[in-house]
């Protein structure tokens, strides 16, 4: 029986629970110190102090850029602005094969429908990859064959899984975020600057996704090859800059210029969200985000 001294300690206790259990966002801590979160959680951005904010002018159709420690919007141009996104599209893609709860370890064959409009990819038809190695691949490469076979895997066919991958964003609450497929090359998948910064957002609470998109290089292996090895570069070319890449992914399509996301973190510790599209030309985009990311450090 408890003591009576200690039943207000209890009670406390048990309501410091159930205040918590009645909020979105809990978290547990692995033994690495990372956060992951173990219920769905909600990000709100506040616009209200952009008026105060001029901002530099930066040579793309769209752009955000948010203090990641609050959501406060420091710069916004068409933010709202419905666009195509290209291979932004394989950040929801990895995010509904991990919520699958698929084996890493699984095995999977590329397929020739698989390899249908992927010219650029290493992956050839008939090799066999974990699934982890193909979660590397299509997020530090953009490979597209990669994403066809982990959205078979995971969902048994591209139908299947793209209605899964509209079903997570709407969920999410996005509402200008509508998928065709799951490796951009739709013009057809489209989103806004504001959601694809919410997107990203969510995708750095899987552990995975911002361990994959923040290396500078990483080596899979074909299974059937005997083991032969493929190295592996980050087109996310922020991870050269002085800013600490924690999570990002880069895109293309004609239809939507060269595109980027990324959380960025600077020497103090603070974190900031960035996202250009539209942007004309490939090396621009990076100089771009850097300006921009420059000119909001200096605003967190």
């Amino acid at each position: 029986m408890l003591q009576r001294k200690t039943l207000p300690k209890v009670l406390l206790m048990l309501a410091m629970f159930v205040f918590l259990s009645a909020n979105t966002v809990h978290f547990v801590e692995t033994d690495d110190g990372s956060l992951w979160a173990s219920t769905d959680r909600t990000y709100h951005f506040d616009f209200d102090s952009l008026a105060h904010q001029r901002g530099p002018y930066l040579n793309l159709k769209a752009a955000i850029a948010v203090d990641y420690s609050n959501g406060k919007v420091l710069y916004s141009r068409n933010a709202d602005e419905q666009r195509p996104i290209a291979s932004l599209t394989k950040l929801v893609t990895a995010m509904v094969v991990l919520d699958k709860g698929l084996s890493l370890d699984s095995v999977v064959t590329i397929t020739r429908e698989d390899s249908r409009r992927s010219a650029k990819s290493r992956l050839r038809t008939g090799y066999q990859l974990t699934v982890g190695d193909l979660l590397y691949e299509a997020l530090m490469q953009s490979d597209n064959r990669s994403a066809r076979a982990l959205a078979r895997a995971a969902h048994g066919t591209i139908e299947a899984f793209t209605a899964e991958m509209n079903k997570k964003v709407r969920q999410l609450g996005l509402k200008k975020t509508v998928f065709f497929e799951p490796t951009g090359l739709d013009a057809r998948n489209v989103s806004t600057a504001h959601e694809i910064a919410k997107i990203l957002h969510y995708a750095y609470d899987y552990r995975l996704i911002r361990e994959i998109t923040s290396q500078r290089s990483w080596e899979i292996r074909i299974r059937n090859r005997k083991n032969r090895k493929l190295r592996l570069a980050n087109t996310n070319l922020m991870i050269h800059s002085p800013h600490k890449v924690l999570a990002g992914k880069t895109g293309y399509i004609q239809a939507s210029d060269y595109c980027l996301a990324t959380i960025l973190r600077n020497k103090e510790g603070k974190r900031l969200t960035v996202v250009v599209l539209g942007v004309p030309r490939d090396r621009l985009r990076f100089r771009e985000c850097r300006r921009l990311a420059d000119w909001g450090f200096k605003r967190v």
